[in-house]
């Protein structure tokens, strides 16, 4: 292993054209830390977003990127769980601890976990953020189970189609919002009910939901007619929220929001679905490292786009 290494770093706030590929020095793994050797990293809207506005990570210059699967290079003191030369995968430390556009990342161990042996490097890259998200809202925020109504808007997406499986798994019947040009797309999935976003009839139709995830960013109040009274609704645009909210009380519906976090029981609890054949990662396209601009200025058909690490 070389002393330094490829990132891919900004030091303004921009376009994709603040991209640039930086020579860096390898870091060495500290207390509870693993050196990952990158070789896939996933690309998410929020990657774009900080990087025109620094929204999370403040003034650059730093390294964008959350999801990562790779190779454990060196463990530092007091890691047992992993050890040189384990294939593992997850997400940084979200918001703050980002920088996975790069050859090597330091990670907390307990972060990541062992990557399933039939998934590939890019497939594993594109579990860990959008999954995590997609888990925390339906699991744990919204504790569906066997027999919940689950409508999923914007269910072609990077973590509106991991939603769409993992509600399956857990028994629910899901109800995805989609582009027509997607619906095929979410039926293969496990999707029992399919809704053209932009047929007003099959919309209006829907009725006596239990949750609804909305992964778009809409008018929260546009879907509470969907929800049976004592229905959940959870949204991944906290802004929109609080102008809802007394709709959502005069109608009985609770409402959260949620920003993911890095979660090994969550991380576990996704591969495991994923060595069952229950999760499937979309990857819409690849890109080199070095092509990380362009990989977040192109908007998937459905999953998501990621990177190839050298």
């Amino acid at each position: 292993m070389t002393d330094t290494m490829i990132t891919i770093s900004q030091n303004e706030l921009g376009g994709p054209e603040v991209l640039e590929v930086v020579s860096a020095p390898i870091p060495q793994p500290g207390l509870g830390q693993i050196l990952i050797h990158v070789h896939a990293a996933g690309v998410n809207p929020i990657d774009a977003t900080n990087r025109q506005t620094g929204l999370f990570l403040g003034q650059p210059p730093f390294v964008l990127g959350w999801d990562v699967s790779g190779t454990v290079a060196a463990v530092g003191g007091g890691v047992s769980i992993h050890k040189p030369g384990d294939q593992v995968f997850g997400m940084l430390p979200f918001p703050a601890g980002s920088g996975a556009y790069a050859q090597y990342v330091l990670a907390p161990a307990r972060a990541f976990v062992p990557k399933p042996a039939h998934l590939s490097h890019p497939e594993a890259a594109a579990l860990p953020l959008a999954g995590l998200t997609a888990w925390q809202a339906l699991v744990e925020t919204a504790h569906i189970g066997p027999g919940s109504r689950v409508l999923i808007n914007g269910a072609a997406g990077g973590v509106g189609h991991l939603a769409v499986q993992i509600a399956k798994s857990r028994g629910a019947y899901v109800i995805a919002v989609v582009s027509a040009g997607n619906a095929d797309f979410v039926r293969v999935l496990g999707a029992d009910e399919v809704i053209d976003r932009a047929d007003a009839a099959q919309v209006a139709g829907v009725r006596d939901v239990d949750v609804v995830l909305d992964t778009t960013g809409g008018d929260p109040a546009a879907t509470f007619e969907f929800l049976r009274a004592d229905g959940t609704f959870v949204t991944l645009a906290p802004r929109a929220l609080p102008a809802a909210q007394a709709e959502a009380e005069r109608r009985k519906i609770r409402t959260a929001t949620l920003l993911v976090e890095a979660d090994r029981v969550g991380m576990n609890a996704l591969a495991e679905l994923a060595a069952n054949k229950q999760l499937v990662p979309v990857v819409d396209a690849t890109y080199p490292l070095q092509q990380a601009g362009i990989a977040q200025a192109t908007k998937p058909k459905s999953g998501k786009n990621v990177l190839l690490v050298a």
